[in-house]
């Protein structure tokens, strides 16, 4: 019987360990589950690879938005440009809706990262950012728009 109850116990530990979830999450309920979740004050936002988000702009459904500031290019199929320091005094280019899919970039990754962070603080829930930016892009093989 004691057996039975650790064997239970195991098993039920296993089973819930197996659940738990990563660093990964779903952008969207149609998308695969990709990027690395980051915390920061009032939410969290998405940290996305090169191929992740390469793999996103095949069925683009989200707001792309370059916060780097000077300007240095842009990504193909960029929607707009805000600076990263500007990006709460825009908030009337971005959707109303603070559910809506925004991703930004720069050309290292920390403006959008600072982006990132300013637009979780006002509230926007569904924030990703390409960590390395531009930069890694064009190492990728990719091209930026000058």
């Amino acid at each position: 019987m004691k057996f039975k109850s650790l064997l239970t116990i195991i098993l039920t530990f296993i089973f819930l360990s197996a659940c738990q979830s990563g660093n990964a999450v779903s952008v969207s309920p149609t998308s695969a589950t990709i990027g690395k979740q980051m915390q920061t004050d009032g939410g969290s936002y998405i940290d996305l690879t090169v191929n992740e988000l390469n793999s996103l702009l095949d069925k683009k459904d989200f707001l792309l938005v370059n916060v780097h500031t000077p300007f240095e290019g842009n990504l193909s199929k960029t929607d707009l440009s805000i600076p990263y320091d500007e990006i709460g005094q825009n908030l009337n280019k971005l959707p109303e809706d603070k559910n809506a899919k925004i991703v930004l970039f720069c050309r290292s990754g920390p403006m959008s990262g600072i982006a990132a962070k300013e637009l979780v603080k006002l509230g926007y829930t569904n924030i990703s950012e390409l960590a390395a930016g531009m930069l890694a892009w064009e190492q990728a093989g990719l091209k930026v728009e000058k």
